[in-house]
């Protein structure tokens, strides 16, 4: 059974697997060991916080998926409570500027790009990625849908706004066109090497660095242009499922690669609004529904897909289930019919 849980400091040597694979462009996940063990150290003091504990919004949740028949680490995702605290948290907003002559009958809207800390204060979804051993059924759409229900049962630990930064298009070697032309123009280092110090907090460079004023969208040649708000290919899945829920572009992009970020406010989340506290009953399940279950003790925060009946006030699921979960009879949890499609 695939079971996600909160990271432990045990989970390294798997994270910093995980980082391998994920390749140039995963910023959250730099291939280093001590910036690695840092998040884990971070989350692991996150998940032991009171509610009345998180009034600075600076903690962050990273969570891992765990096949229990082998022991082994598969993916990761992550949420972090408010992004912006202490480091500045930067993008660009794509914009319009209008050119106007009356007198000569000329009027000219021209796209702009800004660099902006608009979504400083906001929760984010971040940090997902699945093996590619176990990137089948339903595993990436349970491994991003579980924060939904962490959101939802934890409410108070973030933001009403919730976004999520999408991978901007980039080649197999690591080479964006949008950072491209920047790189051009305004820095002297490739696009791993950029990505690869935001990822361990290194941001002061982009402050110092970018362009400070409106970059006029049609000045930049046309293959940086085709990929502003453009996400990766093995992104699109990702962007599909957040959609459903009811995430929306709101023209605000990657400052490396141009990726997308979609944001939703937190109450208007499919998820979060159809999925409903039940009591625990053991029993058969097999006649149920397929339905993503999550516990409601932070600190032992589990979730996972399984059969389940739904009847009023409870939800039967049997013994494997729970003790996967690590619940029993009459314990509380988080439960939503899953939708395969």
């Amino acid at each position: 059974m695939l079971v996600i849980r909160p990271i432990t400091s045990r989970d390294l040597v798997a994270l910093l697997r995980i980082a391998e694979e994920s390749g140039v462009g995963f910023t959250s996940l730099p291939v280093n060991e001590e910036r690695l063990a840092a998040k884990i150290a971070h989350s692991e003091a996150s998940f032991a916080l009171s509610d009345s504990q998180c009034q600075s919004g600076e903690q962050g949740y990273l969570l891992v998926l765990e096949d229990t028949d082998t022991g082994e680490v598969v993916g990761t995702t992550a949420l972090e409570a408010r992004v912006g605290q202490t480091d500045a948290f930067w993008h660009y907003h794509l914009g319009s500027a209008v050119h106007s002559s009356p007198s000569l009958g000329v009027h000219k809207e021209l796209k702009t790009l800004s660099l902006c800390n608009d979504y400083s204060g906001v929760s984010e979804l971040c940090t997902l990625f699945l093996s590619e051993s176990h990137r089948q059924g339903y595993n990436g759409k349970l491994l991003s849908k579980c924060r939904f229900m962490f959101l939802a049962e934890f409410r108070d630990r973030f933001s009403d706004v919730v976004i999520a930064e999408m991978r901007g298009v980039s080649d197999a070697q690591g080479k964006s066109p949008f950072w491209s032309w920047l790189q051009e123009h305004f820095f002297d280092m490739e696009f791993p090497q950029a990505d690869y110090l935001s990822g361990l907090g290194k941001k002061t460079f982009i402050a110092e660095l970018m362009p400070r004023h409106p970059i006029y969208v049609d000045m930049l040649p046309q293959a940086a242009q085709a990929v502003i708000g453009q996400v990766h290919d093995k992104t699109r899945p990702a962007l599909k499922l957040l959609k459903a829920e009811g995430f929306r572009w709101r023209g605000y992009v990657d400052v490396f690669d141009a990726g997308p970020t979609v944001e939703c406010d937190i109450d208007h989340i499919k998820a979060i609004r159809e999925s409903e506290r039940l009591e625990v009953a053991i029993g058969d399940a097999s006649e149920g529904v397929q339905t993503m279950i999550a516990t409601t003790h932070i600190q032992q925060f589990r979730c996972t897909l399984a059969q389940a009946c739904h009847r009023k006030g409870d939800l039967v699921i049997d013994q494997a289930t729970a003790d996967a979960l690590g619940v029993k009879a009459g314990d509380w949890v988080r439960a939503i019919a899953f939708e395969k499609e």
